[in-house]
């Protein structure tokens, strides 16, 4: 297992909520690198609405941890690629319950997708 130390220096401002300055891996075994899982389900339908989109954004990310024998805990950076800043909070409070008390390296941005009906894309990188 990897062992993994957060870097929150005080001579740069405390993280938002949820994320760390800098993760430092030792030790570990594997990298399980995630494309950008975007929040189709696996008939190809989209969930209406951004809550349901973020939810099987991250189900989606969960899924491919798992099939490499991992989980949430094995995150070390999530990049999150919104549509609308007025997600954001919303974005927050899902990736929160899904993560827990576990703060990966965390980048937020606004962008616009390849197709218009995504309304968010979640891509990360895990570690063991």
């Amino acid at each position: 297992m990897a062992h993994i130390a957060n870097h929150n220096p005080a001579t740069v401002h405390p993280p938002a909520g949820g994320y760390s300055m800098g993760l430092e891996l030792t030790q570990h075994r594997r990298l399980l690198f995630i494309s950008g899982q975007v929040p189709e389900k696996t008939d190809g339908t989209v969930p209406e609405g951004f809550e349901a989109q973020c939810e099987q954004a991250w189900r989606n990310v969960i899924a491919v941890l798992a099939a490499a024998g991992l989980g949430v805990g094995h995150l070390v950076k999530v990049t999150t690629f919104l549509t609308d800043r007025a997600q954001v909070v919303t974005n927050r409070t899902i990736r929160s319950k899904v993560l827990g008390d576990h703060q990966p390296a965390l980048t937020v941005v606004v962008v616009e997708t390849v197709d218009s009906k995504w309304l968010l894309e979640i891509e990360a990188i895990a570690a063991e």
